[in-house]
C-alpha cells in the first residue's frame, strides 16, 4: 500500500512530524540514510517555546525525568551578553538541557508507539511529481525501490537532497572567518565552584557557566552540563594555521590564546560519546520557498543560520508541529482551502526573524573596538527591563504570533496558548495535559457555556471543555486551539455577544472545516 505522506529524514524534525502525523492517525514512512542513529554530540539542550510545545505532546516529562511542568530560566545570553530574567514577570524563556542523541532517543520510541514505520539505511535519490502525488525513488539495503505518496517532506538537514531535487533555490550567505573549537574535557576540580559551577581562571578571573566570554581575541565558553564531563569552547577569527584532526592540545592551546592565560585540560572522564570538534565559517541560508506543490521542506532543510542563542531545534521542531495538523487534514479530506499554504506563511516569517536575530548576535560577538562600544551601549540598554523582555521574547520565540483572520482581534490570538491550571469536571488539568491529543480544542471558561453551545455539533472535529480556571482569573474566558496550541479565536466576555460566537464559529470553519452556520 502506498504511504500518504513519506518523510525524508530521523533527525529530530523529521521524527516530530512523524509523531504529530501519527497522533493524527495518518502512518508516514521516515527514510534515514543513516543505517544506525548519529552518535556524535549535537546540540545540548532546547531553548524557548518548543520547551513549552514538548509539554503539550507529554514529551517533556519523558525528557526532563520528572513531572514538574516546565520552569522559566532565570538567566540567558544574547550576543555573549548576559539577560537577567529574574525579575520578569511572565518570563517566557525555557530551557530543557538534553543532549539531541536522547530527544532522537524519545522522539524514536514515540512514533514507535504512534506505528510510525522508520526505514534505516534508506536514502531518496529521485523525485518526479504530478497533480496527484510523488514519485520517490529509494536506495536500500536490499537495492533500490520505489514509493509513491501523496506527499513528501524533506527533513534531510542543511545539505537537503529533497530541497535540491525540488528546484527549491537556498540561497544565503557562507562565511569562513570564524573558527569555532568545542571539546569535553575536565579541569582542575578546585577551579570550579560547586555551588555556582563557576570557572575561577587564575589571572583572568571568573567565568560563569554557560555564559559566552568575549574579548578581543575571541570568544570562550565553559558548560558544566550536569552528570557529563564539562563542555569546553571557543571562536577565533582569521587563523588558518591548524589543519589535520583536532587534538585537547589544539583545544587547550585556543583556549590560552583567548582567555591570554593557560587552562590545563585533561581528557573527557566517562563513557562517549565525547565531542573534539573544530568547525570553520558557517552558513545563513533560507529556502525561496517551503513548498513545492506536493513537497515540504522543515528544519535545516528549509533554513540554517549561526547555532548562537541555540535557536536551531525550537524553531525546526515547531516547523514540523505546525506542520503537522495541516499536513493530516489534507490527507484525511477535511482541511479547509488554502490550509496547507499557510505552512510557509506563518513559518517562513519566523525563520527570517531568527536568521535576523543570529545574525546581530554575530555581529555583537565580532573583534574590534566599535563592537566593544556596540556591546557597552547594549549593556546599558539591558538595564532596563522592557528591553530585556524584548529579547527574551525574541530568543523564546514569545514574539510570534500568526494571523488568525476574523477569529484574531484578542490579544492571546496567534499565539501559543497560555499555561492554564483548570479545575474541569474530572478533576484538575493543566491546560497542556489537554493538548495530548492533538485536536482542536474548544476550553469554555464563560458563565453561560455559550461557546461550547456554539460548536456543539462539531464534536467529531473540535474536542470541549468546560472549566473554571484554579486561582483565580483567567486571561481569556474562552479559547479555541488549534491542534499546534495556537490561539484561533479567544473571549474575555463572560458571556460573549453574537458578534463573538459567529467570529468563534467561522474561525472554526476558517480552520477546521466545520460548517458555518446557515445563512438567514
Amino acid at each position: 500500500m502506498s504511504p500518504d505522506v513519506v518523510i525524508a529524514g530521523a533527525g529530530p524534525n523529521g521524527l516530530m512530524l512523524a509523531c504529530e502525523l501519527g497522533l493524527a492517525g495518518v502512518r508516514p514512512i521516515v527514510l534515514e540514510r543513516l543505517p544506525e542513529p548519529a552518535t556524535e554530540p549535537k546540540a545540548n539542550g532546547l531553548v524557548g517555546q518548543v520547551v513549552r510545545v514538548l509539554d503539550h505532546r507529554g514529551l517533556y516529562e519523558r525528557l526532563s525525568g520528572g513531572a514538574e511542568p516546565p520552569r522559566p530560566a532565570s538567566a540567558y545570553v544574547f550576543g555573549a551578553l548576559p539577560l537577567d530574567l529574574s525579575g520578569l514577570a511572565d518570563n517566557p524563556l525555557h530551557l530543557l538541557g538534553v543532549p539531541q542523541r536522547r530527544l532522537e532517543q524519545v522522539l524514536a520510541e514515540r512514533a514507535r508507539e504512534l506505528g510510525v514505520e522508520v526505514r534505516r539505511g534508506h536514502e531518496l535519490t529521485k523525485l518526479s511529481q504530478d497533480a496527484d502525488g510523488v514519485g520517490v525513488e529509494v536506495t536500500g539495503p536490499e537495492g533500490p525501490y520505489r514509493l509513491r505518496t501523496r506527499y513528501l517532506v524533506g527533513a534531510d538537514g542543511g545539505r537537503s537532497l529533497t530541497r535540491k531535487l525540488s528546484g527549491i533555490g537556498f540561497p544565503g550567505v557562507t562565511t569562513d572567518r570564524m573558527v569555532s573549537r568545542t571539546a569535553h574535557a575536565t579541569v582542575p576540580e578546585d577551579w570550579v565552584d560547586p555551588a555556582t559551577q563557576a570557572l575561577a581562571v587564575p589571572g583572568y578571573g571568573t567565568v560563569p557557566p554557560f555564559a559566552h566570554q568575549r574579548n578581543e581575541r575571541g570568544l570562550f565558553v565553559f558548560a558544566p552540563f550536569p552528570g557529563r564531563t564539562p563542555l569546553v569552547g571557543t571562536g577565533e577569527w582569521d587563523r588558518t594555521d591548524d589543519d589535520g584532526p583536532m587534538t585537547l592540545a589544539e583545544m587547550r592551546a585556543s583556549v590560552a590564546r583567548v582567555l591570554g592565560v593557560d587552562v590545563p585540560l585533561g581528557p573527557p572522564a566517562g563513557g562517549g560519546p565525547h565531542v573534539l570538534r573544530r568547525l570553520t565559517g558557517g552558513n545563513t541560508r533560507l529556502a525561496e520557498r517551503f513548498r513545492d506543490r506536493r513537497v515540504l521542506l522543515v528544519g535545516d532543510a528549509a533554513h540554517v543560520h549561526s547555532a548562537l542563542g541555540g535557536p536551531g531545534l525550537n524553531l525546526g521542531l515547531q516547523d514540523a508541529v505546525n506542520l503537522g495538523w495541516k499536513l493530516a487534514a489534507a490527507v484525511l479530506g477535511w482541511a479547509p482551502p488554502a490550509l496547507l499554504d499557510s505552512y510557509e506563511s506563518e513559518r517562513r516569517p519566523v525563520a527570517e526573524r531568527v536568521v535576523m536575530h543570529t545574525q546581530a548576535q554575530s555581529a555583537l560577538i565580532a573583534p574590534g573596538g566599535e563592537v566593544t562600544a556596540l556591546r557597552e551601549l547594549f549593556t546599558e540598554l539591558l538595564a532596563e527591563p522592557r528591553n530585556v523582555r524584548y529579547l527574551a521574547e525574541l530568543m523564546a520565540g514569545a514574539d510570534v504570533r500568526y494571523d488568525m483572520g476574523v477569529g484574531g482581534a484578542h490579544p492571546l490570538a496567534g499565539r501559543l496558548a497560555p499555561d492554564l491550571v483548570l479545575r474541569t469536571g474530572t478533576g484538575t488539568a493543566r491546560l497542556a495535559e489537554l493538548c495530548r491529543g492533538a485536536r482542536p480544542l474548544l476550553v469554555d471558561l464563560t458563565e453561560d457555556g455559550s461557546p461550547a453551545g456554539t460548536l456543539s455539533d462539531a464534536a467529531d472535529r473540535v474536542d470541549a471543555v468546560t472549566a473554571r480556571p484554579r486561582g483565580g482569573e483567567a486571561p481569556a474566558t474562552a479559547l479555541l486551539l488549534r491542534p499546534d496550541a495556537r490561539v484561533a479565536w479567544a473571549s474575555s466576555s463572560p458571556r460573549p455577544d453574537r458578534a463573538e460566537l459567529a467570529a468563534l464559529r467561522t474561525a472554526a470553519h476558517a480552520w477546521f472545516g466545520v460548517p458555518e452556520p446557515a445563512r438567514a
